[in-house]
């Protein structure tokens, strides 16, 4: 019998928690989807660690615009040149796009398929952007709704890289194991 598995996503990076999330990842043998922003993609980002230790990077948008406040030409072009980018730095294609805040419209759409880019949303938000204060919140909100093949919404943000090795225990506990989107 197969293993139910659910995917790590971590959007708005890379940031600066991003170096101590790897180490996280690496001690416990669990891979994850970084949707990054790529005006925050600098070559001296780690990077290239992300892809050695066997990650994926997929597109957040290069500013993390609301993408339906804008027109088709200006949401194709946002898009285009952050899948450039993250293909310029990384040398690796890009298939993946998850659209800022989760907020997209029939333009979006059109424009992700015809950069031939799969459009990514999330079945668990761990809402960890709110949980500053209370981050053991960060995994009740998560193990509280897991099922097979849930795709989890995290940030690089301080109070996830602290809870993020008790969240991985929890959720192997609960017979879960981790995976990737499909390359």
């Amino acid at each position: 019998m197969r293993q139910k598995s659910v995917v790590l996503t971590f959007d708005d990076g890379p940031g600066r928690y991003l170096p101590q999330i790897l180490d996280v990842l690496k001690t416990e043998n669990v891979p994850a989807v970084f949707f990054w922003q790529t005006r925050l993609l600098h070559p001296n980002r780690p990077w290239s660690r992300v892809i050695e230790e066997g990650h994926m990077i997929g597109s957040h948008s290069c500013k993390h615009p609301d993408l339906r406040r804008m027109e088709y030409q200006e949401q194709y072009e946002e898009l285009f040149y952050s899948k450039q980018k993250l293909e310029t730095i990384t040398g690796q294609s890009v298939r993946y796009f998850r659209p800022p805040f989760g907020q997209y419209d029939t333009c979006t759409l059109k424009a992700v398929k015809a950069l031939e880019l799969i459009p990514v949303m999330w079945s668990t938000a761990s809402f960890d952007w709110e949980l500053k204060e209370r981050p053991e919140q960060i995994i009740s909100n998560v193990v509280g709704h897991l099922e097979e093949g849930a795709i989890i919404l995290l940030h690089e943000l301080s109070q996830t890289l602290l809870v993020l090795p008790e969240l991985i225990r929890q959720i192997r506990n609960q017979g879960y194991s981790f995976s990737l989107l499909p390359a």
